[in-house]
């Protein structure tokens, strides 16, 4: 398949090599050869990562020891039939999670954005004549015919140009157009530097051109971007790694003192045990800062509202806090 690793670097061979090594002529494909490409390589869309289902999504809120912590004083003070407690724990811990469930949530549609930057539909050239396809039908080979306003529905080895500008911002950052020519470049050149390629997701702002199909969905740039973006491991921020270490010391403290209580008024005061195991329960559950995930969560859910505003999308809430330990951000552009 074009678009495998093993693939030649495209912008690097001359126009008439492409073709050979294609299968193809300027004059394009014919319908059996674009159909029978079509059943080899797939449709031109950007692969969909595995996703999680909406209740583990939900779930998963809950993965965090200070919320352990609560929700086992919400079931201690709900043995005790201490309701009005049990109710604010639990509320706590519901708002809690709502609101991070929403923000990762919303943060997910926004990246799902990204695969909706496919052209719908493309001019093509197949047996010599000008026809529209559905974009998710171009495979490699085809000949795909670009004028100004058009997006680029996948990678092409430009094959003539006239006056021909693209605008290539959501690949390499950089807001002026490129011109585009015919003439291959060097193996090793940028991406932005690639002058006689129009990758798929770009626009066309001037000019006309057409060129051959190298590679499609997945396979493409931008596919490979999104690929990128799917497979990015989940790391512990700063910031989780704190609170589960200040969780597992609260909790260690407060089953220390609780402990220390009991044996205190049980050996030297002579309490009644059971008085004094309703005492200690009650100091246990007050001990614990059933505000604070809250706290954090909307303190983070502003931070990544602030965000978005500038057009930044974050995935997962506590890695807003790593973003504002950010010193020094490295950057081409």
């Amino acid at each position: 398949m074009p678009s495998s690793p093993a693939a030649p670097t495209w912008h690097a061979l001359p126009a008439e090599q492409t073709l050979d090594l294609l299968h193809s002529s300027s004059a394009g494909l014919n319908p059996a050869e674009a159909a029978r490409r079509l059943a080899s390589h797939g449709p031109n869309r950007l692969p969909e990562p595995p996703r999680r289902h909406p209740l583990l999504h939900f779930l998963s809120q809950f993965h965090n020891v200070l919320i352990y912590v609560l929700l086992g004083a919400a079931l201690i003070t709900g043995l005790l039939r201490h309701w009005i407690d049990t109710g604010v724990i639990l509320a706590v811990v519901l708002v809690n999670a709502l609101i991070g469930f929403a923000q990762e949530r919303r943060a997910e549609h926004a990246m799902q954005a990204i695969r909706r930057m496919l052209a719908p539909r493309a001019a093509v050239r197949r047996d010599g004549r000008r026809q529209t396809v559905a974009g998710e039908q171009l495979v490699p080979g085809d000949v795909v015919l670009l004028e100004a306003g058009d997006r680029v529905p996948a990678d092409l080895r430009l094959l003539r140009t006239h006056d021909l500008r693209v605008q290539e911002a959501i690949l390499t950052g950089e807001s002026a157009a490129v011109g585009k020519q015919t003439t291959a470049v060097d193996a090793e050149a940028a991406l932005g530097d690639r002058t006689c390629m129009a990758f798929s997701g770009t626009t066309v702002v001037t000019g006309q051109g057409f060129g051959v199909v190298v590679a499609t969905g997945g396979g493409s740039e931008i596919g490979r971007i999104s690929g990128l973006l799917a497979s990015v491991p989940m790391l512990t921020t700063p910031l989780v790694t704190q609170m589960a270490t200040f969780g597992r010391w609260l909790t260690a403290f407060i089953l220390a003192v609780a402990a220390l209580i009991l044996v205190f008024g049980y050996q030297v005061l002579r309490w009644p045990f059971g008085e004094l195991f309703m005492v200690v329960v009650g100091l246990s559950v007050a001990a614990i800062p059933e505000g604070l995930p809250a706290t954090l969560t909307i303190t983070l859910a502003v931070g990544v509202q602030a965000m978005a505003r500038r057009s930044a999308i974050v995935r997962r809430l506590p890695a807003i806090e790593t973003l504002g330990a950010v010193s020094v951000i490295c950057t081409d552009k």
